[in-house]
């Protein structure tokens, strides 16, 4: 999700809408993009939190279980490896085929309520970690990517793309 420039016209046009809903449900874009540089600028990590939210000035994120910094990590190294071969899980006989495993079966059951503080600027939405594309295959979200982990940048260039018409 990320790396948004080296993607196909098909799966540009389909992030573009998923994350145009999301903003939209948010309050619209600016609303949204002000919910990522917040997420941003929090230190440590907003996943870390102890009582499982994050407010800002403009709403609030709650998820329903706590993670821990050893999970954080691991999730942080292995989006880069998902990057490059577009797969969570590495193969069975990698070392960290079982460390990822427990990673997903932890992460996978959360789900991520994202709420306006203003009722008037939308519903939210909700979004779980990962997508679970077969018994071998599984990737991270892209809105939860984009929530927590792109680039500000990258996402505003998600949200602002045209798709082609064909």
């Amino acid at each position: 999700m990320c790396d948004f420039n080296n993607m196909d016209d098909a799966a540009k046009a389909a992030y573009h809408r998923q994350l145009t809903k999301c903003a939209d449900a948010f309050g619209g874009t600016n609303f949204f993009l002000q919910l990522l540089e917040a997420i941003r600028k929090t230190k440590p990590h907003p996943l870390l939190a102890k009582h499982m939210e994050f407010r800002f000035s403009r709403g609030i994120v709650k998820w329903n279980k706590v993670i821990f910094k050893d999970k954080f990590t691991l999730l942080t190294s292995v989006r880069v490896t998902e990057n490059e071969n577009g797969n969570l899980l590495p193969g069975e006989d990698d070392k960290n085929y079982k460390k990822v495993m427990n990673l997903l079966r932890t992460l996978q059951p959360i789900t991520f309520e994202v709420l306006p503080k203003n009722l008037k600027d939308g519903d939210g939405f909700k979004v779980h970690p990962f997508d679970i594309v077969d018994k071998k295959t599984t990737r991270i979200n892209p809105v939860f990517d984009a929530l927590f982990f792109c680039s500000v940048d990258t996402v505003k260039k998600v949200l602002s793309y045209t798709p082609k018409a064909s």
